[in-house]
Protein backbone atom coordinates (compact mmCIF):
# COMPACT_ATOMS: atom_id res chain seq x y z
CA UNK A 1 0.00 0.00 0.00
CA UNK A 2 1.41 3.47 -0.65
CA UNK A 3 1.78 6.28 1.98
CA UNK A 4 -0.42 8.93 1.03
CA UNK A 5 1.79 12.50 2.05
CA UNK A 6 -0.64 15.07 3.71
CA UNK A 7 1.83 17.60 3.10
CA UNK A 8 1.68 18.45 -0.85
CA UNK A 9 -1.43 20.41 -1.58
CA UNK A 10 -2.62 17.91 -4.22
CA UNK A 11 -6.58 18.90 -2.37
CA UNK A 12 -5.68 22.75 -3.18
CA UNK A 13 -4.93 21.49 -6.87
CA UNK A 14 -8.24 19.50 -7.27
CA UNK A 15 -10.26 22.53 -6.04
CA UNK A 16 -8.65 24.90 -8.29
CA UNK A 17 -8.81 22.26 -11.27
CA UNK A 18 -12.71 22.14 -10.53
CA UNK A 19 -13.32 25.88 -9.95
CA UNK A 20 -17.03 26.65 -11.07
CA UNK A 21 -18.43 30.08 -12.11
CA UNK A 22 -21.01 31.71 -9.85
CA UNK A 23 -24.42 31.62 -11.51
CA UNK A 24 -25.65 35.43 -12.28
CA UNK A 25 -28.30 36.93 -9.81
CA UNK A 26 -31.51 37.99 -11.14
CA UNK A 27 -33.86 40.78 -9.77
CA UNK A 28 -37.36 40.22 -9.63
CA UNK A 29 -39.95 43.42 -10.67
CA UNK A 30 -43.31 43.88 -10.11
CA UNK A 31 -44.96 46.24 -12.15
CA UNK A 32 -47.97 47.74 -11.14
CA UNK A 33 -51.26 48.25 -13.11
CA UNK A 34 -54.89 48.98 -13.24
CA UNK A 35 -56.23 45.31 -12.96
CA UNK A 36 -54.69 43.04 -10.87
CA UNK A 37 -55.60 42.97 -7.27
CA UNK A 38 -53.79 43.61 -4.17
CA UNK A 39 -54.79 40.44 -2.81
CA UNK A 40 -53.21 38.55 -6.17
CA UNK A 41 -50.04 40.09 -5.58
CA UNK A 42 -49.71 39.42 -1.65
CA UNK A 43 -50.94 35.53 -2.72
CA UNK A 44 -48.15 35.27 -5.01
CA UNK A 45 -45.51 37.02 -2.89
CA UNK A 46 -46.08 34.42 -0.02
CA UNK A 47 -46.80 31.58 -1.97
CA UNK A 48 -44.41 31.33 -4.72
CA UNK A 49 -41.77 34.04 -3.54
CA UNK A 50 -42.04 32.65 0.14
CA UNK A 51 -42.52 36.42 1.78
CA UNK A 52 -44.47 36.92 5.03
CA UNK A 53 -48.12 38.07 5.36
CA UNK A 54 -46.16 41.96 6.72
CA UNK A 55 -43.39 41.42 4.15
CA UNK A 56 -45.65 40.75 1.27
CA UNK A 57 -48.45 43.49 1.65
CA UNK A 58 -45.07 46.27 1.90
CA UNK A 59 -43.89 44.95 -1.23
CA UNK A 60 -47.31 45.12 -2.64
CA UNK A 61 -48.51 49.15 -1.18
CA UNK A 62 -44.62 49.73 -2.88
CA UNK A 63 -45.76 47.99 -6.35
CA UNK A 64 -48.84 50.02 -6.02
CA UNK A 65 -47.62 53.63 -5.15
CA UNK A 66 -44.02 53.74 -6.96
CA UNK A 67 -45.80 51.55 -10.37
CA UNK A 68 -43.06 49.41 -9.54
CA UNK A 69 -40.65 47.35 -6.86
CA UNK A 70 -38.07 44.83 -6.58
CA UNK A 71 -39.47 41.45 -4.79
CA UNK A 72 -35.94 39.87 -4.25
CA UNK A 73 -32.94 38.87 -5.55
CA UNK A 74 -32.67 34.91 -6.31
CA UNK A 75 -30.04 32.90 -8.60
CA UNK A 76 -31.17 34.07 -11.89
CA UNK A 77 -32.69 30.95 -12.85
CA UNK A 78 -34.90 30.66 -9.80
CA UNK A 79 -35.87 34.28 -10.18
CA UNK A 80 -37.30 33.52 -13.94
CA UNK A 81 -39.02 30.42 -12.85
CA UNK A 82 -40.72 32.30 -10.18
CA UNK A 83 -41.28 35.05 -12.66
CA UNK A 84 -42.86 32.79 -15.13
CA UNK A 85 -45.11 30.95 -12.38
CA UNK A 86 -46.68 33.91 -10.92
CA UNK A 87 -47.16 35.44 -15.04
CA UNK A 88 -48.79 32.11 -15.51
CA UNK A 89 -51.20 32.30 -12.54
CA UNK A 90 -51.81 35.77 -12.99
CA UNK A 91 -52.96 35.11 -16.68
CA UNK A 92 -55.39 32.20 -15.62
CA UNK A 93 -56.92 34.06 -13.40
CA UNK A 94 -57.29 37.07 -15.92
CA UNK A 95 -55.20 39.40 -14.67
CA UNK A 96 -52.41 41.57 -16.95
CA UNK A 97 -49.57 41.75 -14.18
CA UNK A 98 -46.27 42.46 -15.85
CA UNK A 99 -42.67 40.60 -14.19
CA UNK A 100 -39.77 41.24 -15.14
CA UNK A 101 -35.77 39.52 -14.31
CA UNK A 102 -33.06 41.55 -15.00
CA UNK A 103 -29.73 40.13 -14.63
CA UNK A 104 -27.45 41.85 -12.28
CA UNK A 105 -23.57 42.37 -13.33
Amino acid sequence: MADFDKSTDSAVAVAEEHAYDVPPSGLVVFFNDDYTTKDFVVEVLVSVFHKSEAEANALMEAVHANGSATIGVYAFDIAATRAAITVNRARAQGFPLRVEVREMQ
